[in-house]
Formats: structure tokens, sequence, C-alpha cells
């Protein structure tokens, strides 16, 4: 066997992960030379997989072998001649156990016969392992080496466990344009777009060249401040940016909730530049969404924590590292718990009048100083209530699915309990609109991220029937998980929607928390509906409430529905009297009056 062996650092290289946490790297890939069970076999000694809550014999957390011995092995077969840089391991997640593997050997083949040991001199290199199970732990190879095959063998492990390891391989993949599996899995693009992380510095300057491009278009503005004070910025694409006008939508995708969860924020980033170039190549798609809907992009909610998981790195971060905020809270469960107050006058069967079933107020001891609220949830919450957004998507990571709310069990003994809010219809056929447009979410081939399968709802799931998340979605959203890493490698939160006393309502769709229409101060109101008709009722204090039917259709854009309507007789004498320096008379004034012009003529 003849090896190549290459004398250059991983950093001048900057060789990739080949995929083993991203799924890029196959079942078939992955061999061993024993394992414990199915549920502990190669194909689950992946970095940063997560176990089951039950860790059965389908989803456990680590490739575990079947005898603690000198002489187990991991096997990953790159397909190609790969130069193999480095190697990145854990532990077993497992909430029970502890095992993970103290130092190990590295082998090398062609051909997965003849192997070589990675020296270190003269003889076997030892590296050096973990010291427990969750956090990474890095080992480059003296110098790079040439190879198809690598092979991992455990030399002594954590005395009170047992051989069990989850692991990355850092390697660069050689051209070799015969090699059907390379061509089958080759992905390219031809857009021009800038396909790499971004850094907080970098991504500023990105949004900043999408706005020089496309000034008349775009505008970029800040929501607030983190707990390290860097600015929460949105880019707004519109024709006429800054405003809103009547019969647009207001959209808004945002992401970064998690500050390790990079995906979604370089999508967001990747969507702004893309809908600049091509407006301005012309493409009447994106001509008719800029000039007919007013779309907020969001990238980083939690900066802080990015930079924190950015300057570690991907694949050393783990999954917890720059996950929450500075002051240590996790944005997406940090919104106000609606819900409850909700489902408990319905219990208690208490009116609507006394307790709304939509655009349920913040409670004031959530904006009270002293309340544990991030200071980017509060920033979020603002911008919710100041712009009045139809629809809305949250860009996360860790898992490749679209979950529609509500988020949170009606039962309190529960974690998981399927929750569907009364406008269920409408957000299953939104969420399996995204999901069905996605390469690999409704793909029954796919293989599952950690433990769990969305198939059976076709990459769509209610988000409390997977686990429950205190806090309401007072607006329509869905989180659309895109990948099954959490951060990647390098290579509509729940908040309060927009508060205003008048509104539209549905009769048959029962709207709960936020689902009812929004009416703007100039008239302009909004209701997702599927298509069919609806008696649709418009009122607001003070005024007469008219109710007609609306047929929504199936054509693109949203359907018409006007109202016109009158105060009311009280109303008109109220301004009446006020615009004359006369106070109306109120009802108890005037019995009062009543009764003592009784009282006189009964004398």
């Amino acid at each position: 066997t003849v090896f190549t062996a290459l004398n250059q650092s991983r950093k001048e290289d900057g060789c990739p992960p080949l995929g083993l946490e991203t799924l890029k790297i196959t079942d078939f890939q992955l061999h061993a030379s024993t394992t414990k069970r199915y549920g502990l076999g190669a194909h689950r000694g992946r970095l940063n997989i997560q176990a089951g809550v039950n860790e059965n014999d389908f989803y456990d957390g680590a490739w575990c072998a079947g005898r603690n011995d000198p002489y187990q092995w991991i096997e990953v077969d790159a397909r190609r001649l790969t130069k193999f840089t480095g190697i990145i391991t854990q532990g077993r997640n497992s909430l029970w156990l502890s095992d993970w593997v103290t130092s190990y050997k590295v082998m090398l083949s062609n051909d997965s016969h003849a192997w070589v040991t990675v020296k270190n001199g003269s003889g076997d290199m030892i590296f050096e392992g973990n010291s427990e199970k969750e956090i990474p732990v890095l080992n480059e190879l003296p110098v790079p080496i040439v190879a198809r095959y690598i092979r991992i063998n455990p030399r002594s492990w954590y005395e009170e466990g047992s051989i069990c390891m989850r692991l990355e391989i850092l390697g660069c993949p050689l051209p070799d344009p015969n090699n059907y599996y390379h061509r089958r899995n080759e992905m390219t693009t031809t857009d021009n777009l800038d396909f790499k992380h971004h850094n907080y510095k970098e991504m500023r300057q990105l949004m900043k060249v999408v706005n020089e491009m496309c000034p008349n278009i775009t505008r970029i503005y800040n929501i607030g401040k983190s707990h390290q004070g860097l600015k929460l910025y949105a880019v707004e694409i519109s024709d006429n940016p800054g405003e809103h006008e009547v019969g647009e939508p207001e959209f808004r995708y945002i992401a970064g909730a998690h500050g390790n969860e990079v995906l979604g924020r370089e999508l967001v980033l990747l969507l702004m530049q893309f809908m600049c170039q091509e407006y301005l190549a012309g493409n009447p798609r994106i001509i008719r969404l800029i000039e007919d809907t007013r779309i907020h992009l969001l990238p980083s909610v939690n900066p802080d924590g990015y930079e924190m998981a950015y300057e570690v790195g991907s694949e050393l971060g783990g999954w917890s590292l720059g996950r929450w905020t500075q002051d240590g809270i996790d944005i997406n469960n940090n919104f106000p718990d609606l819900n409850t107050m909700l489902w408990e006058a319905e219990d208690r069967k208490k009116v609507q009048r006394k307790v709304p079933n939509h655009h349920i107020p913040i409670p004031e001891w959530y904006l009270s100083e002293n309340t544990t609220v991030a200071v980017e949830t509060r920033a979020v919450i603002a911008w919710m209530e100041k712009i009045p957004f139809v629809l809305g998507g949250n860009l996360q990571g860790g898992e490749l699915v679209v979950a529609y709310p509500y988020d949170m069990v009606r039962s309190t003994w529960k974690t998981q309990e399927h929750t569907p809010t009364p406008d269920d219809h409408v957000f299953r056929w939104l969420a399996y609109s995204y999901a069905s447009t996605h390469r690999l979410m409704t793909d029954a081939r796919r293989r599952v991220c950690h433990t769990e399968d969305f198939q059976k709802e076709d990459g769509t799931v209610n988000g409390a029937s997977w686990h429950t998340v205190a806090g309401s979605k007072s607006c329509y959203s869905l989180a659309l998980r895109g990948g099954c890493t959490e951060p990647p490698p390098r290579t509509c939160l729940p908040p309060s929607c927009p508060l205003h006393p008048a509104g539209s309502s549905v009769p048959g769709t029962d709207p709960a928390a936020g689902m009812e229409g929004l009416i703007l101060r100039d008239g302009d109101y909004w209701r997702l509906l599927n298509p069919g008709e609806y008696m649709v009722t418009a009122k607001a204090d003070g005024y007469i409430s008219s109710t007609k039917n609306c047929a929504v259709g199936y054509d693109m854009g949203a359907t018409q529905c006007d109202f016109t309507i009158s105060k009311t007789t009280l109303t008109r004498i109220k301004e009446i009297m006020e615009k004359f320096g006369k106070q109306p008379i109120g009802p108890s004034i005037r019995r009062l009056r009543q009764r003592a012009r009784q009282r006189r003529q009964r004398r």
C-alpha cells in the first residue's frame, strides 16, 4: 500500500469535515469491528448525534463496541482518495451512562485490507481522546495523509464505562472524475452569491453591499441591541422601503435565536443577496414579490452567541456553545406564555368580553424590569408590536422539519401532546407548502437526523407533539428547521403580534390567540385562510359591526374583501357634544336626574 504524506498544516489546507455529522457520509460508508446492538452500530457514531429519550435499540447516541478490548475499531470509507488531516471525537450521548474513549490509534488504507498506522517517529502514535462525553476533542495528524479508508482504533476508555464514540473526520477529497459516488452527490451552483460563514462584521458588510447594489428596494435598520451591545440589524425589501402600503402584506424571516444555528443565518443572508440580484436581472417572480409585499429579514437575533461559537469553530463547539444569550437565556423559550391564560379562561367558561381569545395582551409581570427576559427578546417583541406582520418564518437548525403551532401542550402533566390551533388546517397547509419544495424534508428515503422520523406528516410536525415550549405563537409563524446539525461546519419566534383594538373574525374557525385578522389605522386587514367561502365580520369599538360572505380563491395573491362600517348613534352624539364644548350625559347620571325629577313631582 502506497500513501502520500503532505507536509502542510490543516490551518493552511482548511480541510473541512467529510460529513458524518451532516449525513453526507451515508450509513453504508461506516463500519465497525463489533457492535453492542443495532442502535449502537457504526451508523450512530456521528459527531453530536443525540440519543432518544428512551435510548432504545434504534436511536442510541454513539457507536459502542461489542467487547471492551484493544482490537475494536470504527472505519470510514471516503469512497475516493482523500487527504485526511484530523479527527474529532466525543463520547456517548446518554442521560444515564458514562462511556467515552480516552486514547486511540489511527490507521489508513487504500483497499481496506492492508493498513498502515499513523506514526510518531518510529512508534505508533497514540492520540489523546475525551475526558467526558460531550465536549468534542480535535486531534490533527502530524502530516496530512492521502488514502481512501480511515480507521479509529480505541486503546483506552473510561474505566467505569465502555468503548463508545461519536466522531467526525477532517479531509479534502481529491479530484476523481471517474468516481460515481462523487459525481452523484456533487452539487454546484452558478449563482454569484457569498457562500460562507459570516461573523458579525462580515454580516454587516454584506448587508451594506446589498443595500448599495439595490438602494431603491432595500433599507437597513436595527430593532435594538444585544446584551453585549451589538445591533440587531434587519434588511427590508420593498418597492417603497420604510413605508407600509395598503394592500401589501408584511412578512418576516428571522434566524439565529440560538446563536450557534448558523444555517438559518446564512440562508437569510443568501436570500437578500438573491432577491437583489434577481431584481436587477429582471426576474418577473422576484419583481412581483418586491412590488406586492414588504419583506423583513433579520439574520441574527443572538449575535453574541454566534460570535462565541464562531470563534471556537463549528466542529468543536458542540451543540450548546453559543446557543444561549450572553446572560444565559434561551431566546426561543423566552417569550410570554399566552396559551395558559387563554386555556384557563376557556376551562372556567369565562365570557370572551372579559377574557378575549385573540390579541391577548402581554402580562404586566412579564414587562417588569426584574423579569428574566433577554434584551434581545424585548427587542423582537417591540418589533412585532410596531410592524403588522401577516406571516413569519423562524429558521432554526438541529433537525430537518417544519414545526407549526401550538408549540406548548395543553395538559400540564405531559411533555408531548398533539395540540392543534383552531386554524390547524391553515398551518398544516403552510408547513407542507414549504416542506414539499425542500429537496430532503419529504424524501421518504432520507435518514433521520437524530431519533425522530417526521415522514408520517411529510416533513412537518405539530410543535407540541414533538416537545413542549412555553410561550405563545400570537401570530402566524412556522419554525423552519433546515438541517440536522447545530452548528453546521464552515464549508416565527413566538412573540406577541401587534396589538390593536379592532379586528375581523371568521365564524367556524374559532380564532384563538392572535388568529383573528388585524386592522391597521389605514383600514388594512389580513387573514390567512385556505380556499373556500367564509362569513367574515368586521367590528370595532364604537362602530356597528358588518358581516358578509368572502370567497377565497386559488389565484396567486390576496383576495380583497372590503367593509364599510359606521359609527354607533351614541358615538356620534358624543363626538357632536364634544365638538360644541359639552360633555355627553352618561347612563348613570341620566338615571339620577330622572329620580330627582320624580321626587320633586311627588312633593
